[in-house]
């Protein structure tokens, strides 16, 4: 019989426990693996532009299977979906490592194993996200999804040290291999979830189904306003992490080892950041996340500005500080406000809109990078994310939405101002 856990974590349930274990697994090969890959076309003669479009070509199917992904999700078990996500990834990439191993790997070839990654993560992630909010008690949310960023978050700091040193000092390929096992890791773990925390199977169609979870998501428009303004910002942060930090570490900062110092330094900061806001319970959590989104942006500012080493790390963590502020105020809101039935549907809604811009802004990262220069492309980027964080804030609802009860009411209805209550 399980020993059961100290009464201050019962609210970590069995699933919820090996979720984040997987993720933790699985970020901790997908943190070093954007710098593998990204240095893999560059050590094989490929240009900046070809590093965009690789990156594209993951997050092109992504954005087109995301719904697919998020319907399925509500439709089946979810924790099968998600092992069968991995065991694909996992093949795709060991696919891919092998390639680079034995050297002279073709751009096409890096093209097409990127896209099997992207196709596998839209029909993970929807699953896993439905899974996650299912499995957490709204009077603890604050908590436990701040304890699963903080260990999502952790694996990005071993993950990105670990994927740049790696590739610094036996190349590419064996990140690649690393990611692959992470994979086949996680998978094995999400075979130990408990089938009854998957959604009960929808009796209509898939088009029906996907009706249905649009529905969810455009009623609301706190919630289409900052998917629109993210849509935009995703796009930046992509070519800024998979195209241009590599590029200018590469030119100037001491190549993949730098960089992923840097990316490790960003992992800090979402860490240090999830005990904050385990702890911290704002009231009106999406004007508190917004303010998270302003940091988004700095990164690219400290290379536009040609900063030594320190100060883009320093940036870095700023940044990662804004990411889990943001993100865990996101996770308590759609808890909240989604029914439990419809979280896969909407949380594919959600990353289909975000990513949405993001092949384009990547693949186009190299052409705006020849035409503006480096460091005007850099500006650029570092403009529309403080723009995009400001003007997202003249909506009332954004402003407006304040922890509470769930709201399961007429979506359109306007967002109430909060009643007056205690300073957070």
């Amino acid at each position: 019989m399980p020993t059961p856990l100290p009464r201050r974590f019962a609210w970590a349930s069995r699933n919820f426990r090996i979720q984040t274990a997987a993720t933790v697994v699985s970020g901790l090969g997908n943190a070093g693996a954007p710098i593998a890959t990204a240095f893999a076309v560059l050590g094989n003669g490929g240009t900046t532009a070809e590093v965009g479009y690789v990156t594209a070509a993951r997050l092109l199917p992504t954005v087109l299977l995301l719904v697919v992904g998020g319907t399925l999700a509500d439709r089946l078990p979810r924790h099968r979906i998600m092992v069968a996500a991995n065991l694909f990834s996992a093949a795709a990439q060991a696919v891919l490592a092998v390639l680079v191993l034995a050297g002279n790997v073709q751009l096409w070839q890096l093209l097409v194993l990127s896209a099997a990654g992207g196709a596998g993560y839209a029909l993970y992630s929807p699953a896993a996200g439905g899974m996650i909010m299912q499995a957490v008690p709204q009077e603890h949310a604050a908590r436990a999804f701040s304890a699963f960023r903080m260990g999502q978050n952790a694996s990005q700091i071993g993950g990105a040290a670990l994927g740049g040193a790696l590739t610094a000092a036996f190349g590419p390929g064996w990140v690649l291999a690393l990611d692959a096992l992470c994979f086949l890791v996680a998978a094995a773990l999400r075979v130990f979830l408990e089938p009854e925390s998957a959604p009960a199977p929808s009796g209509g169609s898939m088009l029906r189904d996907l009706r249905e979870g649009w529905r969810e998501f455009s009623s609301r428009r706190w919630l289409w306003v900052i998917v629109a303004q993210f849509a935009v910002l995703v796009a930046c942060i992509n070519a800024v992490e998979s195209v241009y930090g590599p590029a200018v570490a590469d030119q100037r900062l001491g190549g993949a080892s730098a960089w992923g110092l840097a990316m490790s330094a960003y992992g800090v900061g979402l860490v240090v950041t999830g005990l904050l806001m385990a702890r911290w319970r704002p009231r009106r959590i999406l004007l508190v996340g917004n303010w998270g989104v302003f940091l988004f942006g700095v990164p690219a500012l400290a290379l536009a500005l040609e900063a030594p080493l320190p100060l883009l790390i320093a940036a870095m963590f700023l940044s990662g500080v804004g990411v889990t502020v943001f993100a865990v105020n996101w996770m308590i809101a759609l808890q909240q406000e989604v029914p439990e039935e419809m979280f896969s549907r909407v949380t594919a809604y959600d990353e289909l809109g975000s990513y949405s811009l993001a092949p384009v802004g990547t693949a186009l990262a190299g052409p705006a990078a020849a035409a503006l220069g480096l460091s005007g492309a850099l500006w650029a980027c570092a403009a529309l994310c403080l723009l995009l964080s400001a003007a997202v804030l003249v909506d009332p609802q954004v402003r407006r939405l304040s922890r509470g009860e769930p709201r399961r009411s007429t979506p359109d209805a306007p967002v109430p101002a909060p009643e007056p209550a205690p300073a957070p």
